[in-house]
């Protein structure tokens, strides 16, 4: 059956419910009442289902049928000759090649390769023969529709190295301008035995108030406002971008700071870190020294060794005689640690040098302002071109409270 009958038969339904209703309607107070038996109420209930039931095929079937009829009408103008090549004619008269249909078949018949023939098995009628055949331009990616190309949503950041030195040192903040402290730069110890009624030995302790400045790490990033409205995610980027900048700053500084203004002063600058070279000696040998020197001159206990990525290498690859890596086998990461303290790998470490003391006892740093990011458009001539100077700045100080708690290894 199809949807014409069904609709039929569809329409015979709702007349035949519609005079249900009719013959059981009365009025009270000029309103439409309905009394049914529960038998008709059970009989409408099954109407009513099967009306909807042939709606919904009504509508599948109109659905269907309006497709067929859309290819059918695609088809009919599909098939139209398969090719309308102009014949030649008299163009003298006209001035243009008379049009009529032709197939490629009859072309290739009437060519003057097919009328010469002889005994030939095979015969080559080109296309550019007939100087009539009307001929477009090919279309191609440079002269047509280039292919179409999304863009993913990831970003792949600039390669750079991990911060990680901070992570070493403990941190507090600060409300002042600088890291004020005592440091004991005398210890006299005359502690001795004596006989009875004997003069007790005379101590000394001498304090010394230090101070680091605090000091501020900044930088900034022009970008117009266009971008930053139109890119959401340009915002959130540059900010985690800048951030990392200042924290990548801050390494080079608590390592390497020369001390002069406006520069920290890094730990292998600070006046009193002991020395260790290197020498003659394998450089677990030389980092075994710089570790008595920070236990035996420094009373500290050392917590963690920096090295360069270039100089860790030539550890991790350290071999006995017969070839056995002591490090680990090249099959496991293999431990990144030495003479049982963690190593620390980074390219903030000066190369040919590692750096080992008490971190934790022995340095701290004082944060005045965390990481911070500030947007304006007062620079220059930003307001009027439609610009954004994105800033990000912090302010902090290394206090290295005893450096002979630190030890320097070079030549490695």
């Amino acid at each position: 059956m199809n949807w014409k009958e069904l609709l039929e038969k569809l329409n015979a339904l709702r007349a035949e419910l519609s005079e249900i209703f009719t013959k059981a309607a009365t009025k009270v107070d000029g309103q439409d009442q309905y009394k049914l038996t529960p038998a008709q109420l059970e009989d409408v209930k099954a109407r009513n289902a099967e009306i909807d039931d042939l709606a919904r095929q009504v509508e599948e079937g109109q659905a269907v049928d309006e497709i067929f009829q859309k290819n059918q009408k695609a088809m009919r103008e599909s098939m139209r000759p398969a090719t309308q090549l102009p014949l030649a004619g008299d163009p003298t008269k006209s001035g243009q090649h008379a049009k009529q249909t032709k197939s490629l078949g009859q072309l290739f018949v009437e060519s003057e390769a097919y009328k010469e023939r002889k005994s030939a098995k095979n015969i080559e009628v080109h296309l550019d023969d007939f100087d009539y055949l009307e001929q477009k331009t090919l279309m191609e990616t440079t002269a047509g529709f280039a292919p179409e190309t999304l863009r993913t949503g990831r970003v792949v950041e600039y390669a750079h190295r991990r911060p990680m030195i901070s992570d070493l040192i403990p941190q507090t903040p600060t409300e002042q301008a600088a890291a004020v402290y005592m440091e004991e730069t005398t210890f006299t110890n005359n502690a001795a035995t004596r006989a009875e009624g004997g003069q007790a030995g005379e101590g000394a302790l001498v304090y010394t108030e230090r101070s680091d400045a605090i000091r501020e790490i900044a930088t900034w990033l022009p970008v117009t406002e266009i971008q930053v409205e139109d890119v959401p995610v340009v915002a959130s980027l540059i900010n985690n971008r800048l951030l990392t900048m200042l924290d990548l700053t801050e390494e080079v500084q608590l390592l390497t700071g020369d001390g002069n203004s406006p520069n920290l002063t890094g730990f292998l600058v600070k006046s009193g870190v002991q020395s260790q070279a290197k020498g003659a000696d394998p450089t677990p040998d030389a980092i075994y020294k710089a570790m008595t020197l920070v236990r035996h001159t420094g009373f500290a206990e050392p917590s963690a060794v920096v090295f360069h990525p270039n100089d860790w290498q030539d550890v991790r690859l350290l071999r006995t005689t017969d070839g056995i890596y002591i490090w680990g086998s090249p099959a496991e990461a293999g431990p990144e640690r030495i003479w049982g303290l963690p190593a620390v790998i980074t390219t903030a470490e000066t190369e040919n040098t590692a750096l080992l003391g008490d971190y934790q006892l022995y340095s701290e740093i004082f944060r005045r302002r965390g990481s911070n990011v500030k947007v304006s458009d007062s620079h220059s001539d930003f307001f009027i071109k439609g610009k954004l100077a994105i800033r990000a700045d912090k302010r902090l100080t290394l206090a290295i409270y005893r450096a002979a708690a630190f030890c320097k290894v070079t030549g490695i």
